[in-house]
Parts: structure tokens; C-alpha cells; sequence
């Protein structure tokens, strides 16, 4: 079975239109009309190629037959919006199926439009430019709302929108990890209630707390009391509305922290497990953008793992691999640094304020000390000794970056490492045009 022909890149100067259609009459028609528009047009005969085309090139628009072999319109319209890549994109049905009924079906499944067959090549023009209008004005308000929220999202700090009498309107995500509560659980609740009233003129309204900045004790939800800085500052834009920041000024006491300890290990190697590594990653991410500082994050493998526990039994697998995390927790030696096992034989490594240079080092000087070991691999090709493959990435994260690129750029010099040998480092440098380079490998 031949593969499909790659499908290229949208021009993003030209809106972009795919069209679906098993009848190649009607698909050459409609191609030459949406061409003389001066839209960049696209087309598949079958609802998975049309899936596929999508999910790739994220077009504008899709117009789409209902009636075709395979999986029809209806259903590729369903999987369309049940995909995040694709569920924004509008899509105008095509179909001589003038029943209310199928018009009913095709607007529940989620269809901007409806154009029935045959088509009126006027009516078409007219319905699809109708539309992309309207996805640009959506798109822009969208991309300003997420932008925002966004933001809001990823803050350290605790931020409460509180009506004049106290009740709370919006409590972001790090407010509702301050005090234990689900989100949207905060909204309706009185701060009054929240706010320790043994404390100097917390219950005296909400003005007493306005303007600057003051300590307070609010209660979790489990009924403990628990320090923080509160900010409180008046919306002048929304009349009898303040914001609220709280900044969590407690320190945990010690069996808590042992207990956290706990739920966050790697129950054989004893070093970080992959949920506490990826609760640090964030937390390490949003610091360096904040601090425009270097991130860098190391991708270990071990060599002929499988041959290693086949040849030498389970039990001296787990032996080895208990070896290689003490090897790296030592090497981990700030409070930024952060050495976990991530699944099976692989490890990372996060390097927080560490330029590339530094950090491919510092992955030399741990692939050097696993080598140094002298764990007797026997059937291993590489090399008498266990060894690894070390992929580095290094980035100065923006907000417009994706954390998950890193991960994937560091894995990609890790799989690099083993392609060129094993038993050595390859590193790079993730950069603000990495998401293009990206997409553009993908076709």
C-alpha cells in the first residue's frame, strides 16, 4: 500500500480552504472556484484523509460532503471537533439531503453552515467568506481571552476577584492549591468567612485591607489556619470590585514535607519519580520565564537494558538501575537541580540557570561517571561496561513557548546519541523558531 502524497504547508497570507468530496466533479469545481477567490485550497476524497489533511495544515475553513464511502461527513465532523488540533475550525456541510432531519444531524455534530446540492457557486463564495469573517473576529477575541488567562493561570501568586461585600468571583489555579480547595470551589464564598477574624480589621470590611499590602491568616480548607501576604486592590474599571493576591508565606512542617517526600520518590531507586519531576519542571519553567534564564534538561537512557536483565535476571536489573540514580542524584547538587527516574531504564535530569555549554558538561561528566561504575554488561555491543546515551536541550523559555517542546528536543539528542553510537552526549538548543522547524519536519 503506497503512502498518501505529504501535504505542504499552508500559506498563512491566504486563507485556507479543504475541501472533502468523494466525487471528482464537484471536487475539481469547487477547487478552481476557491482558487479564483484567492484561497489556498486543499482536498480529500475521504473522511480520514480529510482527518489527517486537518489535523496537518489546520485550514480555515473545510467544506464537506455528508454522503461518502467510508467514514461520512457526520462522523468526520464529530472527530474534527473532538480534536483540540482541529475543533475551532468551521465547517460548512455540503449535501443534497434537504431533509430537516439531516440538517438537524448536520448542526449537531457541530456545522457552522449547511449548502445544499446542488450547489449555487455565488451562494458557496459568499457562505464561505461569511464564515471566515467571523472565524477572524472569533480567533482574534480567543487568542486575546487565552492570552489572558493564560497568564492569570501560571502564576505563583493566589488571585481572587472579590465583589464589594466580600463574596469571590474568580479564584485562580495557584489560589485554589493555597488552600486546598477544587476549582470553582472558591467562587460564592465570602474572604470574610476565608479571613481569620482574630486578626486586626479583617472583619471590619473590606476597605480596611485595601491598598497595600499586609499579612494575614486565612483558613484552609481543612479548617487550618495558614499565613500568607495579601494584596487587595480596587478595580477602577469595575466599579465595587478588588483584586485580591495572595502570596503563601507558611513553611510546612517537617513530617508533611517527609510525607510529600514520600508520595514523590521512585519506590526502587529512591530519587524523584516522574510526577514530581513534572510538578518541578513546571514550577522550574515558570521561574525561568519570569527570570528570562536558561533551562536545560538532561534525557538519559541506558544501553542494552533489556540484554543487561535478560542476561543477568531481574533482580541484578534492578541493582544496576538503583546504581545509575544514586550516580545521578549526586550530580544533582542545587536546590534547582533535580535528578528523577522518568520510566524503566530512563532517567532526566533538570538544570535550572544553566546555559548549554554548562549543561552539556555536566552531562559528559554523569555519562563519564556511569562508565566509571564498571558494571559488566556482558552482551552489550558498545562497550565491557554499562553505559548510556545522554540527549541535552537547552531553551530561555518565553510565554509563547511550549513546555512539552523541551522534553521532546532533549529526547530527540538522547535517540541522536544512540543512533551515533551509544556511550556518548548530544545536546541542543531549543530556539524561538523551534515550533516551525517543527511543523514544517512534520509534512
Amino acid at each position: 500500500m503506497t503512502n498518501p502524497a505529504p501535504v505542504p504547508l499552508a500559506d498563512p497570507r491566504k486563507p485556507a480552504i479543504l475541501i472533502v468530496d468523494d466525487a471528482p466533479d464537484n471536487l475539481g469545481m469547487l477547487r478552481s472556484m476557491m482558487l479564483r477567490q484567492g484561497y489556498q485550497t486543499f482536498v480529500a476524497t475521504s473522511g480520514d484523509r480529510a482527518l489527517d489533511i486537518a489535523q496537518r495544515v489546520k485550514p480555515d475553513l473545510i467544506l464537506l460532503d455528508i454522503v461518502m464511502p467510508g467514514i461520512d461527513g457526520l462522523e468526520t465532523c464529530r472527530r474534527l471537533k473532538a480534536h483540540p488540533a482541529t475543533t475551532r475550525i468551521p465547517v460548512i456541510f455540503m449535501s443534497a439531503r434537504g431533509e430537516t432531519e439531516d440538517i438537524v444531524a448536520g448542526f449537531d455534530t457541530g456545522a457552522a453552515d449547511y449548502i445544499p446540492k446542488p450547489l449555487r457557486l455565488e451562494e458557496v463564495c459568499a457562505r464561505v467568506r461569511a464564515q471566515l469573517r467571523l472565524r477572524s473576529s472569533t480567533e482574534t477575541q480567543s487568542e486575546q481571552t487565552d492570552r489572558l488567562r493564560m497568564i492569570v493561570n501560571s502564576m505563583d501568586q493566589g488571585l481572587l476577584i472579590v465583589e464589594s461585600c466580600g463574596r469571590v468571583q474568580y479564584a485562580n489555579p495557584a489560589c485554589d492549591r493555597y488552600l486546598g480547595y477544587a476549582p470553582e470551589e472558591l467562587v460564592g464564598q465570602s474572604l470574610k468567612d476565608l479571613l481569620d477574624c482574630h486578626e486586626p480589621g479583617c472583619c471590619e470590611g473590606l476597605d480596611a485591607l485595601a491598598y497595600g499590602t499586609r499579612e494575614v491568616k486565612i483558613r484552609h480548607r481543612d479548617g487550618g489556619l495558614r499565613a500568607m501576604d495579601l494584596t487587595m486592590t480596587p478595580m477602577h474599571a469595575a466599579d465595587g470590585l478588588f483584586v485580591v493576591l495572595l502570596h503563601d508565606i507558611t513553611h510546612h512542617k517537617q513530617s508533611e514535607d517527609a510525607l510529600q517526600r514520600a508520595a514523590m520518590l521512585d519506590p526502587l531507586t529512591k530519587i524523584a519519580n516522574r510526577r514530581h519531576f513534572d510538578a518541578f519542571l513546571d514550577k522550574e519553567w515558570h521561574r525561568a520565564i519570569r527570570n528570562a534564564q536558561p533551562l536545560s534538561l538532561v534525557v538519559l537512557d541506558v544501553d542494552h537494558f533489556k540484554l543487561y536483565n535478560d542476561t543477568l535476571g531481574h533482580a541484578a536489573g534492578d541493582v544496576c538501575l538503583q546504581k545509575v540514580a544514586q550516580t545521578l542524584q549526586d550530580h544533582a547538587a542545587r536546590p534547582t537541580d533535580l535528578a528523577a527516574r522518568y520510566g524503566g531504564e530512563e532517567f532526566v535530569l533538570l538544570f535550572a540557570e544553566t546555559p548549554a555549554e554548562t549543561a552539556q558538561r555536566l552531562a559528559e561528566m554523569i555519562r563519564a561517571a556511569v562508565l566509571a561504575l564498571e558494571i559488566l554488561n556482558p552482551r552489550s555491543t558498545t562497550s565491557t561496561w554499562l553505559t548510556v546515551s545522554v540527549g541535552v536541550a537547552t531553551i530561555v523559555p518565553t510565554q509563547l513557548d511550549a513546555i512539552d517542546n523541551l522534553f521532546v528536543c532533549a529526547d530527540r539528542a538522547m535517540y541522536a546519541a544512540k543512533a551515533g553510537g551509544r556511550n556518548r552526549v548530544e545536546s541542543t538548543i531549543v530556539g524561538a523558531a523551534w515550533d516551525v522547524v517543527q511543523d514544517a519536519a512534520v509534512y
